[in-house]
């Protein structure tokens, strides 16, 4: 460090101030400050107040540390983390020093101007309060500040009438109505089998049917762009009503 500083560390709110008086004192450029030679002088500073006996805060010996270990990185080839804690407190800096020039602005401005202040006036406190609410809204309060939940209201009846008024539907009625139209020549596709409309148990149980029959080896599915329904080989015992054999 050339020369011998002169100041008072009581002037120095913090390590950013001292980094600005090195980076002033030295005329560097605040957008492309020689970090080493920074540091250096940094280092210096603080170890000169060391030995003469004064108080240091801690806050300017972690800079110290973070200088330190900033230098440690950079004297690597090409080290991200030290370019990127150089750039880190080049840009505390540069905001820091703004905000000085701000500060000085401000206090420029408000020399000369007279400023009265008084006690804030003691307003009237009016305790009533004036809004009004329906008593459910008063009963879902008290109930979310108590922690309880709002009741459920029941469902309406409405809403259960389709479940309990739809007809039932068998499977073994809708096996029967399959292979019927399956040997009618009425039913060929199994898209022909459910119709809009139907309800729910009739479609449900449709579908069961046509399962029931697959699982059986009455039925087969083709492997066909529409899903052709086939009816497997197999011939009947005699004497029933369903004595053929279908293909």
């Amino acid at each position: 460090m050339s020369g011998e500083l002169t100041f008072k560390w009581e002037d120095f709110e913090g390590p950013l101030d001292l980094l600005l008086y090195l980076v002033r004192r030295n005329k560097m450029d605040l957008h492309d400050i020689p970090i080493f030679e920074l540091i250096e002088q940094y280092t210096a500073v603080i170890a000169q107040v060391r030995e003469n006996r004064l108080e240091i805060s801690s806050e300017f010996i972690a800079m110290a540390a973070r200088l330190v270990q900033m230098k440690s990185y950079l004297l690597l080839p090409r080290s991200e983390e030290g370019e990127r804690m150089k750039e880190e407190l080049t840009g505390e800096l540069i905001e820091y020093e703004a905000c000085r020039q701000m500060a000085r602005q401000l206090t420029q401005m408000g020399e000369g101007v007279y400023h009265a202040v008084r006690r804030p006036m003691l307003l009237p406190e009016d305790r009533l309060y004036s809004l009004r609410h329906s008593p459910r809204v008063l009963v879902e309060a008290l109930e979310a500040l108590q922690g309880r939940k709002a009741r459920r209201r029941p469902p309406d009846p409405e809403r259960f009438e389709p479940l309990v008024t739809a007809p039932f539907v068998s499977v073994a009625s809708r096996v029967v109505h399959v292979l019927r139209g399956l040997v009618t020549g009425r039913v060929r596709r199994l898209s022909q089998l459910f119709r809009r409309g139907e309800g729910r148990s009739q479609t449900v149980a449709t579908f069961l049917a046509v399962l029931e029959l697959v699982r059986a080896g009455r039925l087969s599915l083709g492997d066909g762009p529409e899903n052709e329904l086939e009816l497997s080989r197999r011939r009947l015992r005699p004497g029933k009503d369903e004595e053929t054999e279908w293909n």
